[in-house]
């Protein structure tokens, strides 16, 4: 069997072969907590922890959100992919090799627009570097070398070159049959007045741009000669933006864990040039200022990040852009600020990684530096007004209520002013007082009342899935109350009968988005609840349990339908009721009786 063009064992060999704590490990950093791993979650903002992997059951959950499932939901989610480019891009994590065909043409047009991207880019890249490597482009290679870059570096982040022409790309796409059109979309070519397409990447070094999964969503390019703009990236498109991406950290984010924190830099090669040095916990925003995106990024990896300002009035600036956003993410800040005149490309090459090393050391918390500088200390009245001016611009960007008061007090402090009076300008400033914000809380959770024995019925067969033939020879679920419930029982009930065992990174899909479902992986993620020693005998009272409830519940309607006989004056209608109590309670009797 076949899903699209993918086979059906190819799936099955994938789901087996991945491991979803390596997985996950890619993009969100994990810490072990008992059998479970723990991390700040990638789908919605949080400062404490709450996204669980399970490496036993390979699903994940987030209690603070509702996001859950297994490992292909987790790529299909963080990566916005199909679940066909889900599956291909998790064949390549796992070496699973899917068949090498030409694709027909309805597969072509099945294919969706970020995967003909996709797959166009990785095509192209390879063009470029071939380019860098050709007698033609010694311009390029004696540019990297006068600018110390190595062939490692070179190789590690697939540089490459752009002929000077305005056709080069256009007639090498032509040639591999690509359609035009597309190669515009990805930002590739550019089309004229006369609808005539030309090469936008033109006597450039090449910059393939990655996203965190380490496709390549996008190209910036560097003039090698005479001209304007020096650098040039591609236009915003599905795949790419700027806004929301990091250069290098799909080849830095290991060193950025190990290391503990990450350096943020501004170009490619101060990148580069910090890599080639062996400083490589470093990543590089895209010619943009600093997005509260780039932060929530930055967050999956690491708590804490120096980044690297300019000491000029410029650097000042952008820091104050965005040490909000860092205090927002909860992250622990440093301003690297280098000598006037000095970018981190020419301070490493100039006097090495260890000083480079030893002035990040010494940096200063970007919360001090920014008081210190842009606030700065208590002065005569035009400069204590323009500090207060520019500290309420500050304070009143700030999300967080609690860092909020505490930079209020700091600032009064620097300033000279009563810390009352602050706050009161704050407030007129933003609207609201402090500690008035709401905590986030997860949508997705059921807000209607669940049969807690059910469910605790139908996690314990999940996990312990062994117990699903005593379940079915106990005819348990049609005494049921929760509809819901009864029939999430029958698809474990079809599921086990159809493969003999149940295979929870593979069983989360057969289950329909919605607080159920949230419901059931948060229960699965969050313990083992059964010991093994008593898995037996909680099985039992559950079955019990359940079986009483039943029973009440029927004794209950019995007794209602025959107030309502009585009152209607029926006697034959009582006659009847009666006996089926009666039929009822030798029932209870004899199956209770039995445990």
């Amino acid at each position: 069997m076949t899903k699209g063009s993918i086979p059906e064992d190819k799936i099955d060999e994938i789901k087996r072969r991945i491991n979803i704590v390596d997985l996950v490990s890619g993009f969100v950093s994990l810490k072990q907590a008992g059998r479970s791993y723990l991390g700040l979650c990638p789908f919605h903002k949080e400062k404490t922890p709450s996204f669980t992997v399970s490496p036993d059951k390979q699903i994940f959950y987030c209690f603070g959100c509702g996001e859950g499932g297994n490992a292909l939901a987790f790529v299909m989610k963080i990566n916005g992919l199909t679940f066909p480019e889900a599956i291909r891009y998790l064949a390549k994590k796992t070496g699973v090799a899917l068949p090498d065909r030409p694709l027909s043409r309805q597969e072509k047009e099945q294919l969706t627009l970020k995967e003909r991207m996709l797959r166009l880019h990785a095509l192209v890249s390879d063009y470029y570097l071939a380019r860098l490597n050709g007698k033609e482009c010694q311009k390029a290679q004696i540019y990297l070398q006068n600018r110390d870059i190595g062939d490692e570096a070179v190789n590690t982040f697939q540089l490459g070159y752009s002929l000077e022409g305005w056709r080069f790309l256009r007639d090498y796409l032509e040639q591999k049959r690509v359609p035009l059109p597309l190669a515009e979309q990805s930002g590739l070519l550019v089309k004229n007045e006369r609808g005539e397409y030309y090469d936008r990447f033109r006597g450039r070094l090449i910059f393939p741009i990655e996203d965190q999964a380490g496709q390549i969503i996008a190209f910036g390019g560097r003039l090698l000669g005479e001209g304007e703009p020096k650098y040039l990236n591609s236009p915003e498109s599905a795949l790419f933006s700027k806004g929301k991406n990091l250069y290098g950290l799909s080849r830095t984010k290991e060193d950025i864990r190990k290391s503990g924190y990450a350096i943020l830099v501004e170009g490619y090669f101060d990148l580069l040039s910090l890599w080639n040095a062996g400083v490589r916990n470093v990543v590089a925003t895209l010619g943009t200022a600093l997005t509260r995106d780039h932060v929530d990024l930055l967050r999956r990896y690491t708590k804490d990040v120096a980044v690297v300002f300019d000491g000029d009035e410029a650097g000042k600036k952008a820091l104050a852009r965005s040490l909000g956003f860092f205090i927002d993410g909860n992250l622990h800040t440093r301003a690297v600020i280098l000598p006037e005149a000095s970018d981190p490309d020419d301070y490493v090459r100039n006097f090495g990684k260890k000083r480079f090393q030893e002035l990040i050391e010494k940096s200063p918390p970007a919360v001090e530096y920014y008081l210190d500088t842009v606030v700065g200390s208590r002065g005569d009245f035009d400069h204590n007004r323009g500090a207060l001016r520019e500290a309420l611009s500050f304070i009143t960007r700030m999300d967080n209520d609690a860092e909020r008061d505490l930079f209020i007090k700091l600032a009064a402090e620097r300033i000279g002013i009563d810390e009352a009076i602050l706050k009161a300008e704050v407030i007129q400033g933003t609207g609201k007082k402090p500690n008035e914000t709401v905590s986030p809380k997860n949508e997705n959770r059921s807000s209607s009342p669940v049969d807690a024995l059910e469910m605790n019925f139908v996690t314990m067969i999940l996990a312990h899935p062994d117990k699903i033939p005593a379940m079915i020879d106990a005819d348990i679920l049609k005494c049921f109350g929760s509809d819901e419930l009864r029939n999430l029982g029958k698809i474990v009930e079809t599921y086990y009968g159809r493969i003999g065992k149940i295979d929870l990174k593979d069983f989360v899909d057969h289950l329909e988005a919605g607080p159920l479902r949230d419901e059931i992986l948060s229960r699965l993620i969050d313990s083992d609840a059964w010991e093994a020693d008593t898995v037996d005998k909680v099985f039992s009272d559950m079955i019990h349990q359940i079986r009483r409830k039943w029973f009440k519940e029927r004794h209950r309607s019995l007794k209602m339908r025959l107030i309502r006989a009585q009152q209607g004056s029926d006697p034959e209608l009582c006659q009847r009721l009666l006996i089926e109590k009666g039929d009822l309670m030798k029932a209870e009797k004899a199956v209770l009786a039995k445990g």
